[in-house]
């Protein structure tokens, strides 16, 4: 969830960064829209999508990910690091590829999972590829976990998601040093957006967080609301968070300081669902 560009936004990198985040945002969209259609079910931790212990699994889950991924980093050398990611990446491309693809390719989505992880393998380096596959994994990791949460868990989650970034960047300051050593590999954890100066990375976090939102707000909007109006509040809400996003990314680049995006995008997107909520699907 840590992201920061060290330069200012020239045009073209504002223009990759939009395109990127809309289209893994709509495909996102997509994919969860055909998981309501077949009433399909996600138990994260309880049965009930409007508990809000889900919302204390999911952080608890980061914060072990997290304490794995620091051991590693610190006690063991970067092969092994490396090696531990690569396979990690691995079987998110699969398992999210499998998800988001199924509805589009049918039979042959196997295949093509097992055709995409040859390539990234065999192509390391390519940024295009990286991205396709990043924006693969948001695509299926934000609408499944917006199937398994409700609107108020989700609200709870990304408040304590956005504290935790807060302190992990300006307190233990480990998401810093966990950014540095993950840029370094070129896996499907960052979208990379190449200039003349530089190439800039964002965290898929900043991508997975928003769409998790718009899922969640879709699956009650369909309660509320009629074909194709239900998608005004997940629109909204996609739109609140990357204002939240440019901003915070333009402010760091100007600053030069290291700013995590999540919590002015948590912010926003709470005031939109507030707003939302009082005066059109309340």
């Amino acid at each position: 969830m840590y992201a920061c560009f060290n330069y200012s936004m020239d045009r073209n990198l504002l223009l990759q960064l939009i395109a990127l985040f809309t289209i893994t945002q709509l495909l996102g969209l997509y994919v969860a829209s055909n998981l309501i259609s077949s009433q399909a079910q996600v138990t994260l931790f309880t049965e009930n999508p409007n508990d809000p212990m889900n919302a204390i699994g999911l952080v608890v889950y980061i914060f072990v990910v997290t304490l794995i991924v620091l051991v590693l980093i610190t006690f063991f050398k970067k092969k092994v690091f490396g090696v531990f990611l690569r396979l990690f990446e691995i079987g998110a491309i699969f398992g999210t590829s499998m998800i988001v693809l199924s509805p589009i390719l049918g039979k042959t989505t196997f295949m093509f999972s097992v055709l995409l992880i040859a390539s990234r393998l065999a192509l390391k380096k390519n940024i295009w590829l990286k991205n396709a596959t990043s924006i693969l994994a948001v695509a299926g990791v934000g609408s499944v976990l917006g199937i398994g949460l409700g609107v108020l868990p989700v609200i709870v989650f990304i408040a304590m998601l956005s504290t935790y970034d807060l302190i992990a960047v300006f307190g233990t300051k480990h998401m810093v040093k966990m950014a540095e050593a993950i840029t370094t590999q070129n896996l499907a954890f960052t979208f990379t957006m190449p200039t003349k100066k530089h190439a800039f990375q964002l965290g898929t976090g900043d991508m997975v967080i928003p769409l998790v939102f718009a899922t969640a707000a879709l699956k009650y909007s369909q309660s509320k609301m009629a074909f194709p109006v239900f998608f005004i509040p997940s629109i909204l809400l996609l739109i609140a968070s990357l204002a939240g996003l440019l901003l915070t990314l333009d402010y760091c680049a100007k600053k030069k300081i290291a700013l995590p995006a999540l919590p002015l995008q948590s912010a926003f997107m709470i005031i939109t669902w507030i707003v939302l909520w009082l005066t059109l699907i309340g």
